[in-house]
């Protein structure tokens, strides 16, 4: 488990402690359990095997069957059974074992979990968080990486979250669980086991807040969940071209942080979006038309993107051809500065 964080001279620092975002993530579901006792936790293996990734490690051993649930291998059963138990007053917590395994889930998710509030005049909400880990870089195959944010985005009545830092795991995961809407909740699967320092009770901005991680006056590069490290990456290789790049982690899809995204991209007039998920129709064409939208007087050039490829996700010999890298971005920053 994580280690709590000690000062220069040895002694234990209050409240901090170092850890992998999967430890950060199996924290938050064990205070929300110990929190409120309607918090329950199921999905295929997260019992005795404790999931996949071990993010639910230890909950059964803690908690009981009933509440951390091994179900049968059936992902539109284990949502519909999680929509019945949150009409009951109970809040679910449901893991999709691997991202394209969420698919036959989502006649549930786009026809009762993302409606329900609506269609009863907000007596019914659903309190359900659905987690599923997803994106490529760990080598899976067919069906254990994908980057399907954009069909979750796209539907009304879902919010749609997706930490980057260790710190926003625990904190955002926390905040999903406690929220009455519905949140589908995206881990990004080559994160789990980055190591950070981090306090749980520090707590971190909301839900619908983005966050500059990195300052910049250049050009900003705006991003979410997985697509983080490599920004941050492509904008300390950028200072040998010259370039001062930002670097902007949206955190939540949906809702969208538009007036925090504008003001940086007002503020520099050169934006690119960065996602690993196919281009067309994705979550960055949403992102560079609002943008465009609200800041047109104040760009010198158009907001590009970098994204996957607009092919089914490839095999694990070739997904590092398709993951957006520093010097595909670096390319479209490139294009910026000529681009007046």
């Amino acid at each position: 488990m994580s280690t709590a964080v000690r000062d220069q001279s040895g002694r234990e620092q209050s409240g901090l402690r170092t850890g992998t975002m999967a430890q950060a993530l199996n924290l938050a579901l064990r205070d929300a359990m110990r929190a409120d006792k309607n918090v329950h936790v199921l999905g295929e293996d997260v019992g005795a095997l404790g999931g996949v990734f071990r993010i639910t490690d230890g909950l059964t051993a803690e908690f009981g069957p009933d509440r951390c649930l091994d179900t049968p291998l059936a992902e539109a059963g284990i949502l519909g059974t999680a929509v019945g138990m949150a009409m009951y007053g109970l809040r679910p917590v449901v893991e999709m074992q691997f991202d394209a395994f969420a698919y036959p889930a989502l006649e549930q998710l786009f026809s009762h979990v993302a409606k329900m509030r609506n269609r009863t005049a907000g007596k019914l909400p659903l309190p359900i968080t659905v987690r599923i880990p997803y994106g490529g870089g760990i080598g899976g195959v067919e069906h254990h990486s994908d980057a399907s944010e954009a069909y979750y985005a796209h539907t009304p009545g879902l919010h749609v979250v997706t930490p980057a830092t260790v710190a926003d795991a625990y904190g955002l995961l926390r905040q999903s669980i406690a929220s009455d809407d519905p949140v589908v909740f995206l881990e990004p699967k080559r994160l789990y086991w980055g190591k950070d320092g981090w306090d749980p009770a520090a707590g971190v901005e909301p839900i619908g807040k983005a966050v500059l991680r990195r300052p910049g006056s250049s050009a900003v590069l705006v991003t979410y969940g997985p697509s983080l490290p490599v920004c941050l990456e492509a904008a300390e290789a950028a200072r040998a071209e010259g370039w001062d790049l930002a670097v902007l982690d949206l955190r939540t899809l949906v809702p969208f942080d538009e007036a925090t995204a504008c003001e940086v991209v007002r503020s520099l007039g050169r934006a690119v979006v960065v996602h690993e998920s196919a281009g067309f129709g994705g979550a960055g064409a949403e992102i560079a038309a609002r943008l465009t939208e609200k800041c047109f007087h104040h760009l010198a050039a158009p907001v590009l993107r970098v994204t996957g490829f607009d092919v089914p996700y490839p095999p694990p010999m070739l997904e590092h051809h398709h993951l957006p890298g520093v010097d595909r971005i670096l390319d479209a920053v490139a294009r910026l500065q000529w681009e007046e």
